[in-house]
Protein backbone atom coordinates (compact mmCIF):
# COMPACT_ATOMS: atom_id res chain seq x y z
CA UNK A 1 0.00 0.00 0.00
CA UNK A 2 1.30 3.46 -1.33
CA UNK A 3 1.57 5.81 2.04
CA UNK A 4 1.35 9.64 1.57
CA UNK A 5 1.52 12.15 4.41
CA UNK A 6 -1.90 13.32 5.38
CA UNK A 7 -0.64 14.14 8.70
CA UNK A 8 1.24 16.74 7.80
CA UNK A 9 -1.71 18.77 6.02
CA UNK A 10 -4.40 18.18 8.81
CA UNK A 11 -5.73 14.91 6.86
CA UNK A 12 -6.79 16.29 3.49
CA UNK A 13 -4.40 16.75 0.35
CA UNK A 14 -4.37 18.88 -2.28
CA UNK A 15 -5.35 16.73 -5.61
CA UNK A 16 -4.50 17.96 -8.73
CA UNK A 17 -6.92 16.43 -11.80
CA UNK A 18 -5.79 16.67 -15.47
CA UNK A 19 -7.22 15.65 -18.19
CA UNK A 20 -5.45 11.88 -19.23
CA UNK A 21 -5.03 12.63 -22.79
CA UNK A 22 -4.35 16.56 -23.17
CA UNK A 23 -2.63 17.02 -20.08
CA UNK A 24 -5.22 20.24 -19.58
CA UNK A 25 -5.71 20.39 -15.66
CA UNK A 26 -9.46 20.37 -15.03
CA UNK A 27 -9.61 20.89 -11.21
CA UNK A 28 -8.15 20.89 -7.88
CA UNK A 29 -9.99 19.29 -5.50
CA UNK A 30 -9.10 17.23 -1.65
CA UNK A 31 -8.67 13.76 -0.69
CA UNK A 32 -8.58 12.66 3.05
CA UNK A 33 -7.44 9.03 3.42
CA UNK A 34 -10.93 7.23 2.77
CA UNK A 35 -11.00 9.18 -0.14
CA UNK A 36 -7.91 7.91 -1.32
CA UNK A 37 -8.10 4.64 -0.65
CA UNK A 38 -11.71 4.65 -2.60
CA UNK A 39 -10.07 6.20 -5.53
CA UNK A 40 -7.21 3.43 -5.58
CA UNK A 41 -10.35 0.62 -4.38
CA UNK A 42 -12.33 1.20 -7.41
CA UNK A 43 -10.67 3.59 -10.10
CA UNK A 44 -13.41 6.33 -9.93
CA UNK A 45 -11.99 9.57 -8.52
CA UNK A 46 -13.43 10.24 -5.11
CA UNK A 47 -12.63 13.25 -3.18
CA UNK A 48 -13.33 14.75 0.59
CA UNK A 49 -16.17 17.73 0.73
CA UNK A 50 -14.67 20.30 2.65
CA UNK A 51 -18.07 22.43 2.35
CA UNK A 52 -20.45 19.13 2.57
CA UNK A 53 -18.08 17.64 5.13
CA UNK A 54 -18.26 14.35 3.73
CA UNK A 55 -16.52 12.03 0.56
CA UNK A 56 -17.99 12.66 -2.63
CA UNK A 57 -17.67 10.18 -5.83
CA UNK A 58 -16.77 12.77 -9.22
CA UNK A 59 -20.04 12.78 -11.18
CA UNK A 60 -22.51 11.26 -8.42
CA UNK A 61 -24.99 13.55 -8.93
CA UNK A 62 -24.01 15.07 -12.69
CA UNK A 63 -23.04 12.10 -14.26
CA UNK A 64 -19.68 13.83 -15.42
CA UNK A 65 -17.57 11.26 -14.06
CA UNK A 66 -13.70 10.59 -13.64
CA UNK A 67 -12.12 7.09 -14.33
CA UNK A 68 -8.32 7.52 -13.19
CA UNK A 69 -6.22 6.41 -15.87
CA UNK A 70 -2.88 7.66 -14.03
CA UNK A 71 -1.82 8.26 -10.37
CA UNK A 72 1.14 10.23 -9.18
CA UNK A 73 2.45 11.81 -6.05
CA UNK A 74 4.83 14.41 -5.57
CA UNK A 75 8.04 14.05 -3.63
CA UNK A 76 7.25 15.16 -0.29
CA UNK A 77 3.87 12.38 -0.38
CA UNK A 78 1.75 15.20 0.20
CA UNK A 79 0.06 16.37 -3.09
CA UNK A 80 -1.54 13.78 -5.87
CA UNK A 81 -1.92 14.10 -9.44
CA UNK A 82 -4.83 11.96 -10.86
CA UNK A 83 -4.62 12.00 -14.79
CA UNK A 84 -8.13 11.10 -16.03
CA UNK A 85 -10.85 10.46 -18.47
CA UNK A 86 -13.76 13.15 -17.66
CA UNK A 87 -16.54 11.22 -19.17
CA UNK A 88 -19.41 14.05 -19.86
CA UNK A 89 -17.16 16.20 -20.94
CA UNK A 90 -17.08 18.80 -17.69
CA UNK A 91 -15.60 18.23 -14.45
CA UNK A 92 -16.26 21.83 -12.93
CA UNK A 93 -20.07 22.01 -11.22
CA UNK A 94 -20.48 25.51 -12.60
CA UNK A 95 -21.02 23.54 -16.05
CA UNK A 96 -17.41 23.98 -17.74
CA UNK A 97 -15.02 21.69 -18.92
CA UNK A 98 -12.70 22.78 -16.62
CA UNK A 99 -12.82 24.67 -12.97
CA UNK A 100 -9.81 27.02 -14.34
CA UNK A 101 -12.23 28.66 -16.99
CA UNK A 102 -11.46 32.00 -16.12
CA UNK A 103 -8.09 33.67 -17.71
CA UNK A 104 -6.80 37.16 -15.77
CA UNK A 105 -5.11 39.45 -17.79
CA UNK A 106 -3.95 43.09 -17.43
CA UNK A 107 -6.18 42.87 -14.07
CA UNK A 108 -9.06 42.01 -15.55
CA UNK A 109 -11.52 38.72 -15.84
CA UNK A 110 -12.32 36.70 -18.98
CA UNK A 111 -14.46 33.48 -19.38
CA UNK A 112 -12.52 31.66 -21.96
CA UNK A 113 -14.97 28.45 -22.15
CA UNK A 114 -18.17 27.27 -23.43
CA UNK A 115 -20.76 25.85 -20.46
CA UNK A 116 -21.29 22.67 -21.35
CA UNK A 117 -24.34 22.46 -19.55
CA UNK A 118 -26.72 24.47 -17.24
CA UNK A 119 -26.20 23.32 -13.35
CA UNK A 120 -29.18 24.49 -12.21
CA UNK A 121 -30.37 21.68 -14.38
CA UNK A 122 -28.41 19.11 -13.68
CA UNK A 123 -28.20 20.08 -9.65
CA UNK A 124 -32.03 20.98 -9.37
CA UNK A 125 -30.80 23.99 -7.73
Amino acid sequence: MVTLDFEKTGGLLPAIVADYKTGDVLMLAYMNQAAWENTLNTGKATYYSRSRDKLWVKGETSGHTQQVREIRIDCDRDTILLKVDQIGGAACHKGYRSCFYTRVEDGSETIVEEKLFNPEEVYKK
